[in-house]
């Protein structure tokens, strides 16, 4: 919402496609064109389904920003690879293979955005998420790297590294355990995702274009 009030058309993709629609159609309120496709990041086939989709609709892709994420939380010992498998597969693969679909295009182009949403678990660490911990950090390794990769075509490629944010996932805790969270916080409240889009936005924006290989927490100063 925050990319269509400032003027971007958006292609909006996610393996429940008609969450997607529902987006598209509030988006669309803003004046903007919106697409919604049925993507699975971990799939290759999936997603180039649809980068075809989206370049035939809008001709090229300014910008991506690769925000799929889950968690299978639980102590190494009991971890089940399953677990581990599902958690890079999504988290990490999904990064690659929509970082990659999207290249050729913006590489043509001679430019182009790439932010990809990590977390300050790829920093910190946290008990209990060293499949989520491990595929986190593994974003930021692949982001700097393929800054260098891409940087002679203008192309720029940044992390957003959230801290605990306001969600339906927090919203969920203990009062005592939101508590324990605000302590560790120097602002003292947990995120928005307001705090998170307006980064992402810049990073998107022209002046960020001398900005590339960044991981930048978005934390309330929890990872300094």
């Amino acid at each position: 919402m925050r990319l269509a009030r400032e003027g971007s058309n958006l292609v909006l993709a996610a393996r429940n496609v008609d969450a997607c629609e529902e987006v598209a159609a509030a988006v669309r309120e803003n004046g903007v064109r919106a697409l919604a496709v049925e993507l699975d990041v971990g799939d290759p086939d999936s997603v180039k389904r649809a980068v075809t989709a989206a370049i035939d609709e809008f001709g090229t892709l300014d910008g991506l920003i690769n925000n799929a994420g889950i968690t299978r939380d639980s102590l190494l010992l009991r971890l089940k690879e399953d677990d581990w498998d599902a958690v890079l597969r999504t988290d990490l693969s999904g990064v690659f293979l929509c970082s990659r679909a999207v290249l050729r295009s913006m590489l043509r182009r001679r430019q182009g955005r790439i932010v990809s949403i990590s977390s300050i678990v790829g920093l910190l660490g946290n008990p209990g998420q060293t499949n989520y911990a491990a595929a986190k950090a593994g974003v930021h390794g692949f982001t700097k790297a393929l800054a260098r990769e891409v940087a002679s075509r203008a192309i720029t490629v940044n992390a957003v590294a959230p801290g605990y944010i306001d969600s339906d996932m927090t919203r969920d805790l203990p009062e005592e355990t939101k508590q324990r969270l605000q302590e560790q916080i120097p602002l003292g409240r947990l995120g928005t995702g307001k705090d998170v889009a307006g980064v992402v936005s810049f990073l998107l924006s022209d002046d960020a274009a001398y900005m590339t290989g960044q991981v930048i927490s978005v934390d309330g100063g929890m990872h300094m």
